[in-house]
C-alpha cells in the first residue's frame, strides 16, 4: 500500500438531532479536556442549531472547531424555518455539514441544491463538509462510482466552490446508523476515484469516511493512503469513544 501523503487529520462529530443543555455541558468539557491536538490532527463537533452558542462558549479559545449541520441555500428573506450560512457564522462556526444522506433522503435535498448550500457556506468564510455516497441498491447495482462522482460533479461545476475551500465526506447510505461498515479496501477504493476526478487540486483535499465508523474501525479505516479522517455520528456522542476515533 503506498505511503499516505501528509495532508493532515480531521474527524467530525456530527451530533444530529442529539442532546440537550447539561449532557452537551458535559460532552463538551470531557471534548475539551481529553483532545491534545497532535499536530497534523483536527477535530470538530457540529451541533443542532440551538446549541451553536453553547459550543461556541465551550470550546472558544480550545483547539477543537465547531459547527452546524445544515444551512440554507438562501442568503435571507421569507423562508420560515430555514437558517442562512451567515447566521451560521456569527456563531463562530468553521464547519458546516451539507448533503447528508438523511438530507438527500428524507427532505428531498437535490444535488444541486447540496451544491447551492456549499457555496453558500464559502461564501460565508466558512468550510462545507460535502457529503456524497451511495444506496445499497446503487451499489448493488455497480454504480457506485458514477454516483458519487455525478454528486461530487455537479459541487465542482457550482460557481464559487474552490475545492480548496472544502472538505469531502463519502458516505456509503447503506452504512450510516446501520451498524455496517464499507471495509477500508471498499472504503479506499471510492475515496481514490474521488482524488482522482478532483485531479491536481485534489492532491491536497481532505477526504473524510463516514458511516458507523467507530473506536473499533476506525484506526484500520484512517490508515487507508486516501482516507483522511471521519465523519463520526454515534460515536461522537460519547466523549471517550470520539477521543478514541480521532487518537486513531
Amino acid at each position: 500500500m503506498e505511503p499516505k501523503a501528509m495532508r493532515g487529520k480531521l474527524v467530525v462529530g456530527n451530533w444530529k438531532m442529539h442532546g440537550d443543555l447539561r449532557r452537551n455541558d458535559a460532552l463538551l468539557a470531557d471534548l475539551r479536556a481529553g483532545w491534545a491536538a497532535p499536530t497534523g490532527r483536527a477535530m470538530a463537533v457540529c451541533v443542532p442549531f440551538p446549541y451553536l452558542w453553547q459550543a461556541q462558549a465551550a470550546l472558544s479559545g480550545s483547539t477543537i472547531a465547531w459547527g452546524a449541520q445544515n444551512a440554507s441555500e438562501q442568503p435571507a428573506g421569507a423562508f420560515t424555518g430555514e437558517v442562512a450560512a451567515s447566521m451560521v457564522a456569527e456563531f463562530g462556526c468553521r464547519y458546516v455539514i451539507v448533503g447528508h444522506s438523511e438530507r438527500r433522503t428524507l427532505y428531498g435535498e437535490s444535488d444541486a441544491t447540496v451544491a447551492a448550500k456549499a457555496a453558500a457556506v464559502i461564501a460565508a468564510a466558512m468550510t462545507p463538509v460535502v457529503c456524497i455516497g451511495e444506496t445499497l441498491a446503487e451499489r448493488d447495482a455497480g454504480a457506485t462510482e458514477a454516483v458519487v462522482l455525478r454528486q461530487l460533479d455537479v459541487v465542482l461545476a457550482q460557481a464559487g466552490v474552490n475545492i480548496a475551500e472544502l472538505v469531502l465526506a463519502y458516505e456509503p447510505v447503506w452504512a450510516i446508523g446501520t451498524g455496517r461498515t464499507a471495509t477500508p479496501e471498499q472504503a479506499q477504493a471510492v475515496h481514490k476515484a474521488i482524488r482522482k476526478r478532483l485531479g491536481t487540486a485534489g492532491k491536497d483535499a481532505l477526504l473524510l469516511y463516514g458511516g458507523s465508523v467507530k473506536a473499533g474501525n476506525a484506526k484500520e479505516l484512517f490508515a487507508m493512503p486516501d482516507i483522511d479522517g471521519g465523519l463520526i455520528g454515534g460515536a461522537a456522542l460519547k466523549a471517550d469513544e470520539f477521543l478514541a476515533v480521532a487518537a486513531a
